[in-house]
């Protein structure tokens, strides 16, 4: 089992925990890539069912817990070739996230903004991703009010993505 990097409220390292270990107390640092085509649309994946956390939930298309020795932007580049396959990409750092209450953890959103074809560009990890799907952003906040149980419970957190990316 690995070791997750256990943080204070001001995102300073106080320690490790094993992933199984992690209560609703503790805040831990997280990296999430945001991928948006040129029409506009944002790809997310959908965990596995099998997952202990958000179980079947759709998600950004790239997130990662950093472990004890990653960088938000180690843990971003290592989860986006595992989970999709993505290298030889650079992401673009948006401003860091403090936990609130939809999450108990940091988190450091990148973007990337490619026309990625679903069967020829990505490689979906198979222990961990479900699906991959185009969503027109839209539709989607409409659908994460009226069925939030779809996403990842920091789902109602993502209407400032769009707000962040105006950083770059």
């Amino acid at each position: 089992m690995s070791k997750v990097i256990i943080v204070d409220e001001h995102d300073q390292a106080i320690g490790l925990k094993e992933r199984d270990e992690i209560t609703k107390n503790d805040i831990y640092r997280v990296s999430v890539l945001w991928i948006e085509n040129s029409k506009g649309e944002i790809l997310l994946t959908q965990r596995k069912s099998d997952k202990k956390v958000d179980p079947g939930c759709w998600s950004p298309a790239v997130a990662g817990t950093n472990e004890a020795t990653e960088t938000y932007r180690s843990n971003i580049y290592k989860e986006a070739e595992e989970e999709l396959g993505l290298v030889g990409f650079s992401f673009h750092e948006l401003p860091k996230i403090s936990p609130n209450i939809h999450c108990n953890y940091f988190i450091m959103p990148y973007f990337l903004n490619a026309d990625l074809d679903l069967e020829k560009d990505i490689v979906l990890q198979d222990s961990e991703v479900e699906a991959a799907a185009w969503f027109d952003p839209d539709a989607l906040g409409v659908d994460i009010k009226l069925n939030p149980s779809k996403y990842v419970k920091s789902a109602p957190y993502w209407e400032s993505w769009n707000i962040l990316k105006t950083s770059l």
